[in-house]
């Protein structure tokens, strides 16, 4: 498999049950940074193998992208001998990773406990929707009900004008991918010093409020508060893209040296000189008014214009981009953020690797696999013979 096992986690291998999005976008983390990531599946496989489009009915673009670099591993874990499997497996395994609510793990007899038992030094991450010692351990969570329950459609309300809407991004499950792809890799750290292996839960709902807070619980960080939890440059109706005279502009003037400089291009207007422009504590204060004011002044000009005077004042500005535009950015395209290649399930092109190790570089995998494609080949690896193969796959335990 191309790209595994020249990463940092080169060597690492990982057991994972997690499925949809939150799980397999951590799990994708460490296959793309050269972990041996076994992706174990039901019958059904992962939902995301049905989400058009795709070369065929399983294997949706979403599936292929987030779960490039695994390894498929088809069991009916409902069979006490697939779990059993999973056990065998887990005594070679440094991680096991899922995402199912903690009574529904439990019912299939591999929990903590039972996988401790099989290998001491495990790290065993759950990633599920709540903390599972609060009253709403039982709820199912997907990423709009966690976007809801956290505080985030809320917040995404004031800036559409009191509606309540979700962020066109599935930010929960993301988030809450990437806290658990770092977790798991300190808890492996911590392992290399102690010798030990240890538990870890990762809710989606404590996340996303951590998330939230860490600007938005502004004045509600002192007891007694000293404001409400907002953060008021955030949350202001006038933050949004800049109407110029013949299109949009996203513009973030903020320090002191960069409203000096905007006020310098623009000649020093009279309105330049209010005092509720002079630092940041005012400008925060009356942070409507203040943009406000620019976006009255920056109908004025086109983009062009607008952006020429950022560059010159060192001003953060952008035109607004597209999904579309992003796949010919040029910026992208000179540092090679984009791999397109032919796999078996056509020509991809794949984002690339966010991070970059000048030792130890990871390296895309092939596309998400077929359901039950390397059944063989991991269960021998843990040491079962053909017969026991065989045996597996005739008693349905393992589907092929």
């Amino acid at each position: 498999m191309s790209g595994r096992g020249k990463g940092p986690l080169a060597g690492v291998r990982i057991l994972d049950l997690t499925s949809v999005l939150m799980g397999p976008y951590a799990t994708q983390i460490f296959a793309d940074l050269g972990a041996d990531v076994i992706k174990i599946e039901g019958p059904s496989g992962d939902t995301t193998r049905a989400i058009p489009p795709g070369p065929d009915s399983s294997r949706g673009a979403m599936f292929l992208n987030v779960n490039r670099g695994k390894r498929s591993l088809a069991l009916d874990l409902k069979r006490p001998a697939a779990r059993d499997a999973v056990l065998r497996l887990a005594a070679s395994a440094d991680v096991f990773i899922h995402s199912m609510r903690a009574q529904a793990i439990s019912r299939l007899g591999l929990d903590y406990a039972a996988l401790y038992a099989a290998n001491p030094k495990i790290i065993y991450a759950n990633l599920y929707g709540y903390g599972r010692n609060g009253p709403y351990r039982d709820y199912p969570a997907y990423d709009d009900i966690v976007q809801a329950a956290s505080g985030i459609v809320d917040l995404q309300a004031r800036l559409s004008g009191g509606e309540p809407t979700y962020s066109a991004n599935v930010i929960a499950d993301k988030v809450s991918g990437l806290t658990g792809a770092y977790a798991v890799i300190a808890a492996l750290f911590a392992r290399e010093r102690s010798g030990e292996g240890q538990e870890i839960e990762v809710p989606m709902f404590e996340t996303m409020v951590s998330f939230a807070s860490v600007e938005h619980l502004c004045g509600s960080l002192f007891e007694p508060p000293m404001g409400p939890p907002e953060y008021p440059r955030a949350t202001s109706p006038s933050r949004r893209p800049y109407r110029t005279a013949d299109g949009y502009v996203g513009v973030m003037i903020y320090n002191d040296k960069q409203w000096q400089a905007f006020f310098r291009e623009l000649g020093n207007p009279d309105w330049s000189k209010d005092p509720m422009f002079a630092s940041l504590r005012s400008r925060t204060e009356n942070i409507t008014t203040v943009l406000a004011q620019v976006e009255r002044e920056m109908e004025t000009r086109s983009t062009e214009d607008w952006m020429a005077l950022f560059r010159r004042a060192e001003i953060p500005a952008t035109p607004i981009a597209s999904l579309t535009d992003l796949l010919r950015d040029p910026h992208l395209e000179q540092t090679g953020f984009w791999e397109e290649r032919e796999t078996e399930a056509g020509r991809l092109r794949f984002p690339g690797i966010p991070t970059a190790f000048s030792g130890t570089p990871g390296a895309i995998g092939d596309p998400g696999p077929v359901l039950g494609a390397d059944n063989h080949a991991v269960l021998a690896e843990a040491g079962f013979s053909d017969s026991e193969i065989a045996a597996l796959t005739e008693s349905g335990a393992v589907i092929s």
